[in-house]
């Protein structure tokens, strides 16, 4: 299993009419025709003719392009054909749900254990006396099941690692590396991802074998058809501009805050301008979480907000606008938020709000996209503009600072010079 990825170029080819052609079992394109599903997207072109020959696969492609059934296709009609389970894993408990409505729609039959924290340990342990082919689970649950001894992993023959590069992110590394311990050597892995860092590159050179490195698009870009802008609003106007944005937009809006305090202060205002909102985070329970998104689905909720845990744990289709109250943490994160809109060729547009102060943040988020992010203004509203900060030498004697803050005088010092 220690065999470095082999990786080969995408060729060249017309996108079939129908998912036709791929190798897909008769049953299954039944199935996906009663779903209205008609084309296949380039990464499901791609991924699924090697899946369901039983080839390692890396693919990697942007949010909203469809993977989900990019693996879910080949590892349904693998286990109708041959024996052994099939193992998700997910990073979040939404993207979990998201992954089970998606696949269990291709083979009702089939029997699934879904295994998330904040959920039932006791309804999740029933689950998994009726001996499901499919497990999906966020790493931390099923090691929870693993040490209580509710579920082996002795049968595994199929493993997919959904939005690696977001488990890794929060911070799951040990417990997928504890989970691969126990697999058998002999399977099947697949790994999606929408970024490719080298940590993840190091999985796939220790636990594939030969993989196929498909990648649709270059790790970091967006989709087309999203639209972006940026809007320069010192800390304490946000909430006036974000009135404006909202008279402006009527579909539905995604928003995302960098903590949960925020999530739910911006929740609140947001009700206090008249509209229906709801909100998912750390904070809310699953029932709650639940609720929210299938409220913000149906239509329910109009506007939803968010901290980066549903970042990539929504799949709503027609979503509007994707407003991003705060910049993310993780700039790549950023690709992650407005991949909520614009998903699978429709279009989308998203709004930062960035202070003034967060100039470097913006710039570090166009050098991950490779393009500059256009700089809006609202007429109603006053122009900001980014600080340039230039940090100013400070006198030091014997190894010293003189000056209490050292380099921060320097950079307020310019800030102050900038705004005068």
């Amino acid at each position: 299993m220690q065999n470095m990825p082999h990786t080969t170029p995408s060729l060249a080819q017309p996108t079939p009419a129908t998912f036709y052609g791929l190798g897909i079992a008769p049953h299954i394109l039944e199935t996906l025709t009663r779903m209205k599903f008609v084309s296949p997207t380039p990464i499901q072109q791609k991924a699924i003719p090697l899946a369901v020959t039983g080839q390692d696969v890396i693919g990697v492609a942007q949010t909203g392009t469809g993977k989900t059934l990019a693996f879910g296709i080949p590892m349904i009609q693998r286990l109708t054909q041959t024996k052994g389970r099939g193992l998700i894993l997910v990073p979040t408990r939404e993207l979990a749900y998201q992954v089970h409505q998606s696949i269990h729609k291709l083979d009702p039959k089939i029997k699934f254990a879904v295994l998330i924290g904040g959920a039932s340990m006791h309804n999740q342990i029933q689950e998994l006396r009726q001996h499901p082919r499919i497990l999906i689970a966020t790493p931390g649950r099923l090691i929870d099941h693993m040490e209580q001894r509710y579920v082996f992993l002795n049968e595994i023959s199929i493993l997919v690692l959904d939005e690696a590069d977001r488990m890794l992110d929060m911070g799951f590394a040990p417990q997928i590396q504890k989970i691969i311990r126990v697999l058998p050597k002999e399977r099947q892995t697949m790994l999606f991802s929408a970024t490719m860092p080298d940590t993840i590159m190091k999985i796939a050179a220790s636990q594939m074998k030969l993989p196929v490195h498909i990648e649709i698009a270059k790790s970091g870009t967006v989709a087309e058809k999203i639209t972006q802008e940026v809007f320069v609003v010192k800390k304490e106007s946000k909430r006036d501009l974000l009135k404006k944005v909202l008279a402006q937009y009527h579909g539905t809006i995604l928003i995302f805050s960098r903590t949960k305090i925020g999530a739910y202060k911006i929740t609140r205002a947001i009700r206090e301008m008249g509209h229906n909102a709801a909100e998912i985070h750390a904070d809310r329970s699953l029932s709650q979480r639940r609720e929210a998104l299938e409220g913000f689905k149906s239509g329910k909720y109009r506007i939803l907000v968010a901290t980066d845990i549903a970042a990539r744990g929504i799949d709503v289709k027609g979503i509007e606008l994707v407003l991003n109250y705060d910049l993310p943490d993780d700039s790549e994160n950023y690709i992650h938020r407005i991949g909520r809109t614009g998903r699978i060729g429709d279009k989308g547009h998203a709004i930062s709000f960035a202070t003034p102060e967060q100039g470097k943040d913006v710039k570090d988020i166009e050098k991950i996209m490779r393009m500059a992010l256009p700089v809006a203004e609202h007429p109603e509203m006053k122009l900001e503009s980014f600080i340039e900060h230039k940090p100013v030498k400070v006198a030091s004697f014997g190894g010293r600072r003189f000056g209490r803050g050292g380099r921060s005088r320097g950079y307020i010092a310019a800030a102050f010079r900038k705004s005068r």
